[in-house]
């Protein structure tokens, strides 16, 4: 991935909020709730002024004007600049067309397996299953709500969650059960590993072991 002078991607988000006409930081946290897009992007809202600011000192948007409303602080309207259009595009064209070896928190856990058990691990892939199934009824009915209401160009993300979603629940599934049936090599030998702590002598029991 390019390194860039506004990495968090938040300022994507902001950029995004902008490119439609000028706001100032409180409407483009409103605009970017309303589109939901606190389920496609890490957005910590403590950070959006810093984020903001950055921005600005890098030429990607620029103050055009504030504006008092009533007795609330004066607040900076902000536009995005030729800079920050040319960036806002070629970001999008990296997060479309290049793979993110960033590895996922839960390849992480499934490569420390070892540590549970088999038993345990089972426990726990049933729990992730009930999670995923929740979360992909959670994205069926989004969908379901927002195709009357917004063009699918707008809802794509939302898709490829749920495939995402979809796709992981059918692994889980499958390797569950090869796990509870003992499909898996060397589960036994596994099993006497999470409960002596002694490895077997003969590591070739996890290959070719039930």
């Amino acid at each position: 991935m390019k390194r860039r002078k506004v990495g968090n991607l938040l300022g994507l988000a902001v950029l995004s909020a902008l490119v439609d006409g000028p706001k100032h930081p409180y409407e483009m946290a409103a605009v970017l709730k309303q589109r939901g897009k606190e389920g496609d992007l890490p957005i910590k809202w403590g950070s959006l002024y810093t984020v903001v600011a950055n921005l600005d000192k890098h030429g990607f948007i620029e103050a055009v004007e504030s504006v008092k409303d009533g007795g609330r602080p004066e607040r900076t309207v902000y536009r995005i600049t030729p800079a920050g259009h040319e960036e806002f595009e070629d970001w999008v064209r990296e997060l479309v067309g290049t793979v993110d070896r960033e590895p996922p928190r839960f390849k992480a856990g499934l490569s420390m397996l070892g540590v549970l058990g088999p038993d345990q691990t089972a426990r726990q892939l049933r729990l992730r299953l009930t999670g995923l199934a929740e979360r992909a009824a959670a994205l069926r009915a989004s969908l379901e709500q927002l195709s009357g209401q917004m063009p699918r160009l707008f809802l794509v993300e939302v898709e490829y969650d749920l495939a995402m979603v979809e796709a992981e629940a059918r692994w889980v599934r499958g390797f569950l059960d090869e796990l509870t049936s003992g499909a898996v090599p060397g589960t036994d030998a596994w099993r006497r590993w999470y409960e002596t702590g002694e490895l077997p002598a003969d590591l070739g029991e996890f290959v070719a072991g039930k």
